[in-house]
């Protein structure tokens, strides 16, 4: 049970880096893209945002709820 909950915590941690990392490099490239093209790509910008932040939170909850762990009937733990 713990070889799970480790890895669990491993997986989260690796995707909420790679999440970050995606919002930084797209930040840095729509910086540039706009810069010289002088074109804003608002819809695609909050679409973007909107879907790594989502994710971000939902796993940070995941983290401090612990909502992976559950009992045998279904519902949430305490602990």
């Amino acid at each position: 049970m713990k070889k799970i909950r480790n890895s669990l915590k491993r997986s989260l941690t690796r995707y909420v880096i790679f999440s970050i990392t995606i919002v930084l490099l797209y930040t840095i490239v729509e910086f540039i893209f706009s810069t010289i093209t002088a074109v804003s790509h608002d819809t695609l910008t909050t679409c973007v945002y909107g879907f790594f932040a989502g994710e971000i939170i939902v796993c940070a909850l995941i983290k401090i709820f612990k909502l992976k762990e559950g009992n045998d009937n279904g519902e949430l733990s305490d602990s």
